[in-house]
């Protein structure tokens, strides 16, 4: 195990994330909340003495191999998360750790899920900083340090970070570079980002509303700085989120298509068209399952929209408490939680592509008995997939139920219902944020004890980190050389 080289991205990371607290720090001093100043101040100086501290640490060894990349990438998902904690405890407004802690993971994660039951009382810094963490996990912390750092390790490197962070079954590079593929990834993040601030902005929304609602849309967080979620917007402006949160459900690689006129290749994405498919289906039978509720068709379809929209990109916003919604609607948004966007994208869940395979692996495993002697090869968008690759589904798909139910065991000590702990297991495995019962939009994860909260933490990273780069530092033998 290469430590040092390990230690030295660690170190670079850190000093990336005091640099990103400077907005926050300016909005808490413009907005005169000396609290918040002192809370990120301080936790930006401790972030650059570490940072710096631990980054001037040289390799002699370049040795770099794939349980060296899982490790930089599960120890530094684990770092930034404490770190970015320090400002909510640090100012005192979270005063427990641990649910500072829970309340910064949901935010890197993407997750969304909160222990706050008073939003607006956080001070205007700190529901940036807050949101931003959205922004910044979404596309993913490494891949970012790739993209900016003009020396980020070489290509070999490059790459473990990539495939280790990256999520979706199979991780390629968009060009030959590692490092340009990272910018091309953040540079389409950037644009549509701001396409949509700019959006929200001619609704004459105040500018911190945009811009964190940009952040939680982007990367498919859900964290709002409104008690009501986007139910305090107007209809224009949760039309505009809805539209993208799904464009920020989709593979970025489609995107790069786009750019490079490669337009039937793009079209032939067999995974864009089933997600696009099942956001269809799903908004149109919600839609037709809550009209006798609502008594409009088109706040049926608005509502059934934002909220498919909402769940299958695993952001989490809310217009409504779609916990009292039919059971059939109640029902198909648990679907949408475990589905998941698509590979490539900033959403959560297990990926429309992994479903995808496993319904062709299905339909194979049926024909094959029929047939003993047939060869099937699985293909998707007309390219072949590997086995390797559908072993790693498999294995995936195994290791997510365990890790799902004994999650929801731990939960059950707590006394909360089946529901509401099954659906809180799947809210932060699968990075949602709400979930239904207690944690539905109406509530919150305040209510777990410390423990279940640091359990649904790991959860959360498990999740963000498509559960194998976080569980690797748990496993002994990694360690040893």
């Amino acid at each position: 195990m290469n430590y040092r080289l390990i230690i030295r991205m660690i170190g670079r990371i850190l000093q990336i994330e005091a640099i990103f607290m400077i907005p926050a720090l300016l909005i808490a001093m413009f907005s005169g909340e000396s609290a918040a100043v002192s809370g990120i101040g301080m936790s930006m100086l401790l972030c650059l003495i570490t940072g710096t501290s631990i980054g001037m640490i040289e390799s002699k060894n370049s040795r770099f191999y794939a349980r060296e990349g899982f490790v930089t990438v599960g120890l530094a998902w684990l770092v930034v998360s404490l770190a970015g904690a320090l400002p909510f405890y640090i100012s005192g407004a979270i005063p427990s750790f641990v649910d500072s802690f829970f309340e910064t993971v949901s935010g890197f994660t993407t997750t969304g899920a909160s222990i706050l039951t008073d939003v607006e009382a956080l001070p205007n810094g700190l529901l940036y900083w807050r949101s931003f963490t959205h922004w910044l996990g979404g596309m993913g912390v490494l891949v970012f340090a790739l993209a900016i750092t003009p020396r980020s390790g070489d290509s070999s490197h490059s790459m473990l970070y990539l495939k280790a962070e990256s999520p979706g079954p199979k991780i390629s590079k968009l060009v030959p570079k590692t490092r340009r593929s990272a910018g091309i990834l953040y540079a389409i993040y950037v644009v549509l980002t701001v396409l949509q601030f700019v959006l929200l902005l001619f609704d004459g929304m105040p500018a911190l509303d945009a811009i964190t609602l940009a952040f939680g849309t982007a990367g498919t967080g859900g964290f709002a700085i409104r008690n009501t979620s986007v139910a305090a917007y107007s209809h224009y402006a949760q039309t505009v989120v809805t539209v993208f949160m799904i464009l920020f459900g989709v593979n970025f690689s489609v995107y790069y298509m786009l750019l490079v006129r490669m337009f039937r290749r793009a079209a032939r994405d067999e995974e864009l068209r089933v997600y696009l498919l099942i956001v269809v289906c799903a908004t149109l039978i919600i839609a037709a399952n809550i009209y006798s509720e609502l008594g409009s068709v088109y706040e049926s379809i608005h509502q059934s929209a934002f909220q498919v929209a909402s769940i299958i990109t695993t952001t989490g916003f809310a217009t409504v408490d779609f916990d009292k919604w039919p059971e059939v609607a109640r029902y198909i948004l648990l679907l949408l939680m475990v589905c998941g966007a698509c590979a490539g994208s900033t959403g959560g869940g297990i990926k429309v592509s992994r479903v995808i395979m496993l319904f062709k692996k299905a339909k194979h495993s049926v024909y094959q008995m029929m047939h003993p002697d047939s060869v099937h090869v699985m293909h998707i968008s007309g390219e072949r997939v590997d086995d390797d690759v559908i072993r790693n589904v498999d294995t995936f798909m195994t290791v997510y139920i365990i890790i799902g139910a004994l999650t929801v065991l731990f939960l059950s000590l707590d006394g909360f219902s089946f529901e509401t702990n099954f659906s809180a297991m799947l809210a932060c495995l699968n990075n949602i944020g709400p979930g239904l019962g207690v944690v539905g939009p109406a509530g919150n994860f305040s209510q777990y004890s410390d423990f279940n909260k640091i359990l649904l933490s790991a959860n959360m990273l498990i999740g963000r980190l498509e559960i194998f780069p976080f569980l690797a530092l748990f496993t002994p033998a990694i360690w040893k050389k």
